[in-house]
């Protein structure tokens, strides 16, 4: 990191876009070796909610029978309250672009409240049957709050728990263990849903970076859209009409490999790659297996290892190629 930090600054003297002063003093203050610990920080608050939301659960869960439903609801829906008010208390309001807390502590207060509202609202259902058998309203509603937390206080976290809410409210489940192995794999229907979904999230990116629309979220977007679209896309691969999949997967990887570039995303980049790399290999095999090339097995066995060893190369050279061309573009 020191290395690539001084040909940057290298760079841009070059450029003439700072003197020398500028460059010993930039030289001189990396060399003081001071750091932030504000990522650390933020992972401790966030850690905190997590085992705070999930502390409550687990009181509920223990002592239901000893405190009653009444208490807890009643406990509930006040800590919710509470969380709510001073977090639009202490709010900037809505604007279509990026807007911050002043003090970042509410951000996860916001989604403490989020996942605070869950739990009631669960247990409403749950217990009473609030909405009989409308059981999709015990997480329509919930997700609509949380997609309105989100574009309100602007908090991506949240953001990404009324994706899921949406995604569930469809019929599917997100988690990697459910992607494994529950009916997402086995259900036509649900890849379908799957993609249909990642198809609206593109198409609302789109229209949100078009009407400069918290354009930030984007990459929120664009991660569950690639994954949705991908593994429904696989998983049909398996399926006699998997040429229209692969078709699918393609545009798919393509159009990601675009969007990893004009956001900047070595996570979108990395996953796209993934996927593609996916894909490619599949179709080697199909070709493979459709011109039966029996004498020829023994050789290409022998290629295998050469074959996987270049591919990590290759995969390698992509990650520096994508860095460096993200370094050159924030130099300029």
């Amino acid at each position: 990191m020191g290395k690539f930090e001084e040909n940057a600054t290298n760079r841009l003297f070059e450029k003439q876009l700072i003197d020398k002063e500028q460059m010993d003093q930039i030289a001189a203050y990396r060399r003081l070796n001071i750091f932030s610990v504000n990522t650390e920080l933020k992972l401790f608050l966030y850690l905190s909610v997590l085992l705070f939301t999930s502390g409550i659960g687990i009181l509920i869960y223990e002592n239901v029978d000893s405190i009653g439903h009444i208490a807890i609801l009643s406990l509930l829906l006040i800590v919710t309250v509470i969380c709510y008010y001073f977090s639009f208390k202490n709010a900037v309001g809505f604007h279509k672009q990026q807007t911050y807390f002043e003090n970042p502590l509410f951000d996860y207060l916001i989604l403490a409240a989020i996942l605070l509202s869950c739990t009631f609202i669960g247990y409403l259902q749950f217990q009473y049957g609030t909405f009989g058998t409308h059981y999709g309203l015990a997480t329509l509603i919930p997700t609509a709050i949380a997609l309105f937390c989100a574009y309100y206080f602007d908090n991506k976290t949240v953001l990404s728990i009324a994706i899921t809410g949406l995604a569930a409210y469809i019929g599917l489940s997100v988690s990697p263990q459910a992607l494994l192995n529950n009916d997402f794999q086995q259900t036509d229907s649900l890849s379908y849903s799957a993609i249909a979904l990642g198809l609206v999230l593109i198409i609302w990116s789109i229209y949100s970076t078009k009407i400069d629309l918290k354009k930030h979220f984007n990459l929120v977007f664009s991660t569950f859209a690639l994954h949705l679209i991908s593994i429904s896309c696989i998983n049909n691969l398996f399926e006699p009409y998997w040429g229209v999949f692969i078709i699918l997967l393609a545009v798919c990887c393509y159009y990601f490999y675009t969007v990893s570039y004009s956001l900047k995303s070595v996570s979108l980049f990395v996953f796209t790659i993934l996927y593609t790399y996916f894909g490619l290999n599949f179709l080697l095999f199909k070709i493979i297996d459709l011109i039966n090339i029996e004498d020829l097995m023994i050789p290409f066995s022998f290629l295998v290892p050469f074959y996987f060893i270049g591919s990590i190369i290759l995969f390698i050279r992509l990650i520096k190629k994508f860095n460096k061309n993200n370094a050159d573009d924030s130099i300029q």
